[in-house]
C-alpha cells in the first residue's frame, strides 16, 4: 500500500477570485465541484497524474493571521523569464513580500489574499517540473519529516539533510515536495495543506491505520459528515487522506 500527493488545499475568502489569479499565474484551467470550491488543474489534465499537483481552493471566513507553513515555488527558465513572470504576477494582483528572506536570488511574493509564494531564479533541477517547481513545507526537523513522508508515499527521496529534504514522484515528473528547516513554530491550523490519496482499489481504512502507525496524529478537527480523514504529520501539520483514486 502507498499514497501519493495529488493536490494542495488552499483556504480563501473568495475562492473564485483567488482561483482566477492562480489559473492565470500557472496557465491552468478552473472548474468547481460545488459552491465555495474552485478546482485548478492543467488544461486537458487526467486527474490524478503525478505530472502535476492540482490545487483546490476552498472558501473559509477565518482571516489569515500568520505566514503560511506551506507554499509554492514557481519555476523559471532564465533571468529574463523570472523578471517577466514577477511583472506579470504583479499585473494579476500579486505583491512583493518580505518574510525576512534578506538578499536572495529568488523573489518572494504574496497572492491577492496574502498567501506567500516564491518565484525562483532558474535552476537546472526544476527544468522539467512544469510551472510549479516545488511544494514547500516549513519544519523544525527535515530528517524526521523525510522519514515520515518517504514511508507514507511511494515518492522517491532525493535528498535529506539537517536544513532540507525533498521527494518527487517515482516517475520523475511534476513538482518536488520539499521540507525546509525554519525557526518559527506552528501556532495555528494551516490554511494551505497537502491532500494525499491511496491508489484505486486500495483499502482506505488500512491505509489510514498504516499512516497512524508511521506517526500520523489526530489534529482534533471535527470530521463528522466527511468521507475523507484529516490527519497530522509528526510536526502537527494537517493533511487529508482522500478516498482511493
Amino acid at each position: 500500500m502507498a499514497t501519493r500527493l495529488v493536490q494542495i488545499n488552499m483556504k480563501a475568502h473568495d475562492d473564485a477570485a483567488l482561483g482566477a489569479f492562480w489559473a492565470a499565474a500557472l496557465g491552468w484551467g478552473t472548474d468547481s465541484e460545488g459552491p465555495g470550491v474552485t478546482n485548478l488543474e492543467p488544461v486537458g489534465f487526467a486527474y490524478p497524474d503525478p505530472v502535476a499537483v492540482c490545487i483546490d481552493i476552498i472558501a473559509r471566513p477565518e482571516p489569515k493571521t500568520v505566514k503560511n507553513r506551506v507554499h509554492l515555488d514557481l519555476a523559471t527558465t532564465s533571468d529574463a523569464h523570472q523578471k517577466e513572470l514577477v511583472a506579470r504576477l504583479q499585473d494579476l494582483g500579486a505583491t512583493l513580500a518580505d518574510v525576512g528572506q534578506g538578499d536572495v536570488p529568488w523573489t518572494v511574493m504574496a497572492d491577492p489574499e496574502g498567501n506567500e509564494f516564491c518565484v525562483l531564479e532558474p535552476r537546472p533541477r526544476y527544468r522539467d517540473t512544469g510551472p510549479v517547481a516545488a511544494v514547500v513545507v516549513d519544519c523544525a526537523d527535515p530528517r524526521e519529516q523525510a522519514r515520515f513522508w518517504d514511508a507514507a508515499m511511494d515518492w522517491t527521496l532525493h535528498e535529506v539533510g539537517d536544513a532540507q529534504a525533498s521527494l518527487r514522484s517515482a516517475q520523475g515528473v511534476g513538482p518536488y515536495l520539499e521540507f525546509v528547516r525554519t525557526p518559527d513554530a506552528k501556532t495555528v491550523w494551516n490554511r494551505v495543506h497537502l491532500d494525499i490519496s491511496p491508489y484505486r482499489g486500495d483499502d482506505f481504512a488500512a491505509e489510514e491505520a498504516r499512516l497512524r502507525s508511521l506517526g500520523a496524529g489526530d489534529p482534533g478537527i471535527d470530521q463528522s459528515g466527511i468521507s475523507w480523514s484529516i490527519l497530522s504529520d509528526p510536526e502537527g501539520n494537517e493533511f487529508c487522506l482522500l478516498s482511493p483514486r
